[in-house]
């Protein structure tokens, strides 16, 4: 073959791969996106809330892995409901395909506040945790009706714009916080807390996507931060599709009754 024809034949054979490889992309053709299999299994997204922190998730996680889910525990700044939800937002958009959200606590605030919310959010789980309405805060949910002793138990510590980072005294946080979970591990969670800033708290909220999105609800029978009467408050008022009454649970329900957990939120993804 003439030299020239085997540059030819050459350069065909390289395009020819070019184009296989990077397709239409290449060449600047519009193409459509691939949709996700169908069937597949939503990762399940963790937003610890004030006084913990991603590792209050480990026994839940472990028994979404053995179940065949991925699983991402969020790290929540606890700086801000909507700057919280921000920061929520940015870590969504590194993940692909449906999403379930699972909030504890104030996470259940930052998880209402979401913006990414459809159709990759299939669903939103409410572990001992606030579902404000637009406007509402969540001290203002925590104080709507009697039994919270959260208040008594924090120790501030000043923050240099005037506001106040919050803890739960350690000799204190077992009682209030993990009554049901053993000693020596409430111990540990007393001291990795992470604490929340006060303003954060106050903070009122917006849009709640559980006005869109399908909610269930985890309540904790014997939480000292968010009475019982107010979690039920809020389940119903967001219209839980299954609410979940774990009797004697404390606030910590993720870290004493996993397997009741995850049973829900293996419900909530389908």
């Amino acid at each position: 073959m003439h030299p020239h024809n085997r540059v030819t034949v050459r350069i065909a054979a390289l395009l020819t791969a070019l184009v296989a490889v990077a397709g239409p992309a290449l060449f600047g053709t519009s193409h459509a996106v691939a949709a996700h299999p169908a069937g597949q299994k939503p990762t399940i997204v963790l937003v610890h809330g004030a006084f913990a922190d991603g590792s209050s998730w480990t026994p839940v996680i472990e028994r979404l892995q053995r179940r065949g889910f991925a699983a991402v525990a969020v790290a929540n700044p606890l700086r801000g409901v909507l700057s919280d939800a921000d920061a929520l937002d940015a870590r969504l958009a590194g993940i692909d395909g449906p999403v379930v959200l699972v909030g504890h606590s104030y996470g259940g605030a930052v998880i209402t506040n979401v913006k990414a919310r459809s159709p990759k959010i299939k669903a939103l789980v409410y572990v001992a945790a606030f579902a404000p309405a637009e406007g509402e805060a969540a001290a203002e949910l925590a104080a709507k009706y009697p039994g919270s002793t959260l208040g008594e138990t924090l120790a501030p510590v000043p923050l240099p714009d005037g506001s106040n980072d919050l803890y739960i005294k350690p000799s204190l946080f077992r009682q209030q916080f993990a009554a049901d979970v053993p000693a020596r591990q409430a111990a540990v969670m007393a001291s990795t807390q992470r604490p929340i800033r006060d303003a954060a708290l106050g903070e009122a909220s917006g849009k709640p996507a559980w006005a869109s999105i399908p909610s269930w609800f985890v309540l904790a029978g014997a939480d000292k931060n968010i009475p019982l009467p107010a979690q039920k408050f809020m389940a119903e008022r967001g219209g839980s599709r299954a609410t979940v009454t774990v009797k004697g649970a404390s606030h910590a329900v993720a870290v004493s009754r996993p397997e009741t957990v995850v049973k829900l939120i293996v419900r909530a993804a389908g």
